[in-house]
């Protein structure tokens, strides 16, 4: 279940109604003359993509542009 706070309400109560959120991870709805217009939510990061997961993995590259030695045969 939701929890709708009006504005008014939300100003005097923010710090109270953000450590709700973070408790129990319910949003709340922010209304405007009880119209909803806002929705207040706890923050969930976005998992890395693999290039931001890579970076930085790298210790040590001695020659990144000498010849490989290793036979490479394409699938035809």
């Amino acid at each position: 279940m939701e929890i709708e706070i009006s504005k008014s309400k939300f100003k005097a109560h923010a710090l109270e109604i953000f450590r709700h959120i973070e408790k129990t991870g319910k949003p709340v709805v922010i209304t405007d003359n009880g119209t909803p217009t806002l929705t207040v939510t706890r923050f969930h990061p976005k998992p890395l993509d693999a290039l931001a997961r890579l970076k930085g993995s790298v210790l040590r590259f001695d020659q990144p542009l000498a010849p490989v030695d290793e036979n490479w045969e394409a699938d035809a």
